[in-house]
């Protein structure tokens, strides 16, 4: 369990406000420094015949306000109110929307692909000897939780046999968390061996959740490993990769994402050369207090022209749709030609489909594109000739000037977490 004087006392030296970019040549790192998880994507906001999934859509937006509150709250557990993004608050828990209740489904090392673009997950071990389990890879949170083997809900998946396992134990504790459908996941707390691609962290602590949220039932993962920092930890606990740096189990203090829609990857304690060219371009983390991997000095362009700039934005890899406060993403949609509402309630716009927008983000240095591809999230039904937007007006709680981006954008570069540098580094895909 970390310490939260020293948690408070160390990342207050490593804090860094910059907006200024820092380009400096990586080591020449081989894969055999780090370590490759291959990801796979399973799952997306677009059906095989191109049109918008607005159901799965609408638990995605639901799922990452309620991600966000836990943080939130999680981070005035550990740390305080302080700490909290500027403009930050908890709010109410969200809800799915009625007909959608009692029917939940999650839109979902290398990195399998999970639903279209959904979720991307990679496999762990957990245990010794080690038992299997598929895994989202989520920067936007810090806990590791799979289901126990005495989940009844838990349907479909791997389970976690602590019977079997010569390393673990169960820790004092229990794990809690609220779903937008009304229900919650929940079990008991306790520590082993868990193993991504050949990193091993011992003793860390993880949940083994025993009542699953029905909103997982389906889902491809059979869990998620978080990888932001310890602040957001619901368990009041080092995460996965900490332990892993404390142990020196990881070679560097880094892990990097390369998502595609093949070939992607985790590469854990460095970067793998092979996927990028150019410099890294770093941007320091406007604070670590908060637990984010938050960096500030963002702007957005529409066809070439800038159309918002000095907002804050949040890397989360566990999120698809990218979010702004619902008056920049009006603003946003407000320079897109032909662009009109689509659902007000979920701040979701559509644009004609043979006219997308060039979308691109810039930290003060390279910019950063995302394709017309990428940036449409199918057709807003059968025969239509509008197509939706992925990017939607949402409050998440995390201030009026924070934006949430994740694999929508993460797909348009190599996309590099440091501890060691307390910043975020994006570098051109080879």
């Amino acid at each position: 369990m970390f310490c939260k004087a020293t948690l408070i006392t160390t990342v207050a030296l490593a804090l860094l406000s910059s907006a200024t970019p820092i380009t400096r040549d990586e080591p020449s790192i081989t894969t055999g420094s780090g370590i490759r998880v291959p990801l796979y994507k399973r799952g997306s906001l677009k059906n095989a015949d191109g049109i918008f999934n607005y159901d799965k859509a609408i638990r995605e937006l639901v799922k990452l306000k309620n991600k966000h509150r836990q943080n939130l709250i999680n981070l005035e557990r550990n740390v305080g109110r302080d700490a909290f993004p500027l403009g930050a608050e908890i709010k109410a828990l969200a809800s799915l929307p009625a007909h959608l209740l009692g029917n939940g489904k999650r839109g979902a090392v290398p990195l399998t692909d999970q639903r279209d673009d959904l979720e991307w997950t990679g496999p762990i071990t957990i245990g010794t000897p080690g038992q299997n389990f598929t895994i989202d890879f989520d920067t936007g949170s810090s806990d590791l939780w799979v289901p126990v083997a005495s989940c009844g809900s838990c349907k479909n998946h791997s389970l976690f046999d602590p019977t079997k396992s010569s390393t673990g134990q169960k820790v004092n504790g229990s794990f809690s968390i609220q779903y937008g459908d009304g229900s919650s996941a929940s079990g008991d707390r306790y520590n082993d061996t868990v193993t991504v691609g050949g990193v091993a962290a011992k003793g860390q602590i993880f949940a083994a959740v025993s009542k699953e949220s029905a909103a997982f039932t389906d889902d491809p993962s059979d869990g998620v490993l978080g990888l932001g920092f310890p602040a957001l930890s619901n368990l009041n606990t080092s995460p996965f990769f900490f332990t892993a740096l404390e142990q020196g189990a990881a070679p560097e203090g880094s892990f990097a994402f390369k998502l595609d829609q093949s070939g992607s990857e985790l590469f854990i304690g460095g970067t793998n050369p092979s996927l990028y060219k150019g410099d890294i371009e770093y941007h320091n983390l406007t604070s670590t207090l908060s637990g984010f991997w938050q960096i500030g000095g963002a702007s957005v362009t529409v066809q070439g022209k800038q159309v918002a700039s000095e907002f804050d934005t949040i890397i989360d890899s566990g999120s698809t749709i990218i979010t702004a406060p619902p008056a920049a993403a009006a603003a946003f949609w407000g320079s897109v030609e032909g662009a009109k509402v689509f659902d007000k309630d979920e701040g979701l716009w559509s644009v004609p489909c043979d006219s997308f927008p060039e979308v691109a983000f810039s930290w003060g240095g390279k910019t950063w594109t995302i394709s017309p591809e990428d940036f449409n999230a199918g057709q807003t039904e059968e025969g239509s000739k509008d197509c939706v937007g992925a990017l939607a007006g949402s409050d998440l709680g995390l201030g009026n000037s924070t934006w949430l981006l994740g694999d929508t954008f993460m797909k348009s570069a190599y996309t590099v977490f440091s501890v060691d540098k307390r910043a975020v580094g994006f570098a051109q895909l080879a």
